[in-house]
């Protein structure tokens, strides 16, 4: 056994939750007279959809078939080594479910080196050593392949991606280091930088084979049998592998120069690990590989014991886990059956909400409105999405005519809500409007019907207040664009009972959605966090403070847009209308800003023009300004606005407004794309001081997004 197996068996018992994968020796003769071959196959042992994973006694496994192959290499016994995974998925990185655990650096250190050790032995055998990415790759599992002389990979293959500067790591097994010396600079910062901040976007094996990572592509029927053929070829020197010679001089530069500025748009410098993985790519110019395993050994240690990683796992296990079980969801043994989808309005919100019902309950969906041409016009939505879809080959024409026929349009809602099991209203945003909607339709809808709003900031309980049977609304909040962000807010009213809302939930999973169980609270969760973040940098513009400075303060904070960019994408109407509910509910809290009123006012849809490409403010905004002479620098903006959002929070959390201050986060991360590395919102204010400054205690325990005490 060799000292390296020795070491991760000692720290595997740092990481008890460890999915354990072993490595599977058998040995094949290769057609063609290639002789006798060594096939390592990763197994965890679990069914196909469980992903194969690294940690600590997985390495050591993996360590001990390759003491096993080195020594047949050395033998003669074998002409070459192969590395696959079981059906599906071939690796998916290391297994993080201990990593928050750690409490020492040497520790964190450890595992980088652990990793290291194991995979570059395959680089380093008395015979060449082959990759076949057989399904799913990401991180150490991507690694383990660069280590390899060759790689080969499946045209089925449906996820491929070093996904660590998304979680707040750096690729920190070779994947910094080798993967720019084998494709370049530019092509590396691809997969390293912008795919991981583009919400972690995965290659294809098509892309992988054209991206240079892979020298083989191979159909996902007969990959395996295909690429031994090839690897036959391969050592019998049929068919020799030529790669591109890497640009090793400015092209390299401009490589990590555009890293960071793409860096720089995503997280604007607040966090640390798209910075710490292009400094090592831009030190793996010199092709010292060693030298490159040791900064990111030290790279990986350094943000394992971070902040960022401890709010990234805590993300991922939020939207992996917590969204899959939401706190306080009813028994959903109770839900109904949804046979009939109505749908109140026909404008762009009612229409995408239309086409998303349409799309993932595929029952009849029918649009109501107060005139022929809207509800045409909604329909006439739903059906050119449809053409799209068919257009990029997501749907076949049997499934786009199937679709389209089960999608309609009528003015008497008592003709297209009368059998309906599900109906939702995306009408104008005023309490009185709404009650009538809804005394109509129940006149005509089923008994069982649950009556739906997509209300974003009005009461359920006062909604539903006028009529007969007020157990049957709940609040069904979806964020804009609809088919985009997961989050979806249902809303319990004072009356709402159990059956309506499991078949709420029910209805969401069918949605794909993420939903959280929210209390009947004056704008819910996103939009009353938001409205007192933006709130408060419009009251300091308001005061007299720049708005470049106001907007720049919260730049540390690495949020997707500016605030004001996101009111323009709200809308700067829909953001006043939710500021002037929320005032009326909270005067001493929330305020109606009168600048943001003139803007509305004027029509403008924001505050920039575009006319140079980048933000400018409009002149014609600017001249509405009225502002006092109280200038705040950009650090005593950022404290205001997150002393508002702590304060908010703390509120919220005592008034029970969700369960707990994970649906918090999971809320932000999924309804408004707030980042991972923030954690949401909560970690960030812990791990700066905020929550106790404002609360006097922590919103989070100890060790939770955050190292352990």
């Amino acid at each position: 056994m060799s000292t390296t197996t020795e070491l991760l068996k000692g720290a595997a018992e740092l990481f008890p939750g460890e999915v354990v994968t072993q490595a599977h020796v058998r040995h094949l003769d290769l057609p063609a007279g290639a002789g006798r071959f060594a096939l390592i196959t990763l197994d965890n042992g679990l069914d196909h959809t469980k992903p194969t994973t690294f940690g600590p006694q997985s390495l050591a496994n993996l360590d001990a078939a390759i003491d096993q192959v080195e020594k047949e290499a050395a033998e003669g016994a074998i002409t070459g080594v192969g590395i696959t995974g079981k059906p599906f998925i071939f690796a998916v990185g290391a297994d993080l479910k201990g990593v928050e655990l750690l409490k020492e650096h040497k520790d964190a250190l450890a595992i980088g080196k652990g990793g290291h050790d194991v995979f570059r032995r395959l680089s380093t055998l008395a015979v060449p050593t082959f990759a076949y990415y057989n399904g799913a790759a990401m991180g150490g599992g991507v690694e383990v392949g660069l280590h390899c002389s060759y790689r080969t990979v499946s045209k089925a293959l449906p996820a491929f991606s070093l996904p660590e500067v998304f979680l707040g790591l750096v690729p920190g097994w070779g994947g910094c280091v080798l993967l720019p010396n084998l494709i370049g600079a530019d092509r590396a910062v691809s997969v390293i930088i912008e795919n991981s901040l583009n919400q972690n976007r995965q290659l294809k094996g098509k892309q992988v084979f054209e991206l240079g990572i892979a020298d083989a592509l191979f159909e996902g029927a007969d990959f395996l049998e295909r690429s031994l053929v090839w690897t036959a070829d391969v050592l019998n020197g049929t068919v020799t592998v030529e790669r591109p010679e890497v640009d090793r001089g400015d092209a390299w530069d401009q490589a990590v120069a555009r890293g960071r500025a793409i860096a720089d748009s995503k997280v604007h410098g607040a966090a640390p690990a798209a910075y710490r993985a292009l400094e090592i790519v831009a030190a793996a110019k010199d092709g010292d590989l060693s030298a490159g395993f040791d900064r990111e050994d030290q790279a990986l240690a350094d943000l394992i014991m971070g902040g960022e990683l401890r709010s990234g796992i805590y993300s991922f296990n939020l939207v992996q886990k917590r969204a899959k079980r939401p706190a306080g969801a009813p028994d959903k043994n109770l839900a109904r059956p949804v046979t009939k989808v109505g749908v109140v309005g026909a404008g762009l919100m009612a229409s995408q909400l239309a086409l998303l019902f349409l799309r993932r309950l595929e029952v009849p969906v029918v649009l109501t409105d107060i005139d022929q041409e809207r509800v045409d016009k909604g329909v006439g939505y739903v059906h050119a999405e449809i053409e799209k879809l068919l257009g990029k080959g997501r749907i076949n024409q049997d499934k786009a005519n199937r679709l389209k026929a089960l999608v309609s349009g009528v003015l008497d809602k008592a003709e297209g809500f009368s059998d309906a099991d599900f109906i939702i209203e995306a009408v104008f945003e005023e309490i009185g409007v709404k009650q009538q909607v809804f005394a109509e339709v129940e006149a005509v809808a089923p008994a069982h019907a649950i009556l739906a709003t997509n209300t974003s900031s009005l009461s359920v309980t006062e909604m539903a207040s006028k009529l007969k049977n007020p157990e049957r609304v709940v609040g069904f909040h979806f964020f804009n664009p609809v088919a985009i962000l997961p989050l979806l807010e249902i809303v319990r009213g004072e009356k709402t009972d159990d059956a309506s809302l499991a078949t709420a939930f029910g209805v969401a999973r069918k949605l794909k959605k993420t939903a959280v169980l929210v209390k009947d609270a004056p704008a819910f969760v996103v939009n009353r966090i938001l409205t007192r973040f933006m709130g408060e940098i419009q009251n300091v513009i308001d005061e007299g403070t720049p708005v470049e400075t106001a907007e720049k303060a919260i730049e540390p904070l690495g949020l997707p847009m500016s605030p004001l960019v996101l009111l323009e994408l709200v809308g700067p109407a829909i953001g006043l209308h939710v500021s002037e509910t929320l005032n009326r509910a909270f005067p001493e809290r929330f305020t109606v800003s009168e600048n943001l009123a003139a803007v509305v006012k004027a029509g403008k849809r924001g505050f920039y023009v575009y006319d140079s490409g980048a933000p400018v403010l409009d002149p014609e905004v600017a001249a509405l300004l009225k502002q006092g002479d109280t200038v705040l620098t950009e650090q005593q903006v950022r404290d205001r606005v997150l002393d508002a959002v702590a304060q908010e929070i703390g509120l919220m959390l005592d008034e029970g407004v969700v369960a707990e201050a994970q649906d918090i986060d999971l809320c932000l991360i999924t309804g408004a794309g707030w980042p991972f590395h923030l954690g949401g919102i909560t970690p960030y204010l812990d791990r700066e001081g905020v929550s106790e400054r404002v609360n006097g205690k922590k919103f989070l325990a100890a060790g939770v997004a955050s190292v352990p005490a």
